[in-house]
């Protein structure tokens, strides 16, 4: 049967998951509210020059 205590102690975590991680949290991402907030000064702009 396996021990799964013991399989847990032996685990060490790949570092190209650890280097993907890292890349992945510094990107600078363009979420929906930085969409949002980009149309609306856009809008705002075309509504100035008119």
């Amino acid at each position: 049967m396996i021990n799964f205590e013991e399989e847990l102690k032996k685990f060490h975590p790949s570092l190209e998951v650890e280097d993907a991680e890292e890349a992945i949290y510094n990107q600078d991402l363009t979420d929906m509210a930085d969409l949002l907030v980009k149309m609306i000064k856009e809008s705002e702009e075309q509504e100035s020059a008119n």
